[in-house]
């Protein structure tokens, strides 16, 4: 078999869109699981604004001239995220996954990384395997949470839009709860309108670029992520992820009748040399931190 990886370009978008939602879909049926994505259109576009943004770097597999798979590298922040990455299920367990990872590995090597994470779904052991085997390690259990927007406002704490003069502020909340910014992703979702803040005792505490399935958010307390979570206008795409361990806040989503979609995920991080760096739940589709 004869797998050949380029770089992706614009025209790249259909034949991957397709994949991509014929593979998740292809596991989410296997398991019993609901779908990620209700459309290939939808997935089509999502990877259209992928390869044409340059903070990313995409990667095409080809057999006989046909596209067969592709993976995605955010490069936008301190740690690089992968995802998503997808192979034709017609030719999967053909070593075109492990191709397709390898060389995206590659490169946050030859770029100098110190490190980079990746969401998992956990009940895909196949994909759960090869990344153990390319070297990742399981940070942290993840919830789906889904439901109509809480509007609910915490005591003492101020949720607004962020902008561009919050920026380093808002790098630095994340500076001290990960050890790491993700400037690139947050200065995107404020240039989008997306990003919003809390306030508590007349600082920034914490921010979201989206509550959702395409977002991260972080808080230096559970208090500053209810604040978020209570004032986002809505919970795009299949919602957002939960670290599961944090029992206080995941009570808290359900008291408010959130939605737990019975699907877990697993945050992945790979350690460098020298260095560990902690994961942010991404996937990177969606990242959402205490």
């Amino acid at each position: 078999m004869n797998v050949t990886l380029r770089p992706g370009n614009a025209a790249d978008a259909q034949p991957c869109g397709a994949i991509c939602y014929e593979a998740f879909k292809t596991i989410a049926e296997q398991h019993n699981f609901p779908l990620d994505f209700p459309s290939p259109a939808v997935v089509t576009e999502g990877l259209a604004g992928l390869l044409a943004h340059p903070g990313y770097y995409a990667v095409v597999a080809e057999m006989d001239g046909r596209v067969v798979g592709s993976n995605f590298l955010d490069e936008r922040s301190t740690v690089a995220g992968i995802g998503p990455i997808t192979v034709e299920p017609t030719v999967q367990n053909r070593t075109v996954g492990r191709q397709l990872m390898q060389h995206v590995l590659d490169r946050v090597t030859q770029r100098r990384f110190p490190g980079v994470r990746l969401v998992q779904a956990a009940y895909h052991n196949r994909s759960l395997a090869l990344y153990a085997r390319l070297g990742f390690v399981a940070r942290e259990p993840l919830s789906t949470m889904q439901g109509a927007p809480l509007a609910v406002q915490i005591p003492g704490y101020t949720v607004r839009p962020a902008t561009a003069r919050d920026l380093d502020a808002c790098n630095q909340v994340c500076v001290h709860v990960h050890g790491h910014d993700r400037r690139g992703e947050l200065l995107d979702a404020i240039q989008q309108g997306t990003a919003t803040l809390v306030e508590h005792g007349g600082r920034i505490t914490g921010y979201a670029t989206l509550i959702g399935f395409f977002g991260h958010a972080v808080g230096e307390t559970n208090e500053a992520l209810k604040a978020l979570i209570g004032a986002a206008p809505a919970f795009p795409g299949s919602g957002f992820l939960l670290p599961t361990r944090n029992g206080e806040l995941f009570r808290w989503c359900l008291d408010h009748r959130l939605r737990f979609r019975f699907r877990q995920q697993v945050s992945l991080g790979v350690r460098r040399p020298g260095r560990v760096v902690g994961s942010l739940f991404g996937c990177d589709e969606a990242n959402y931190a205490s």
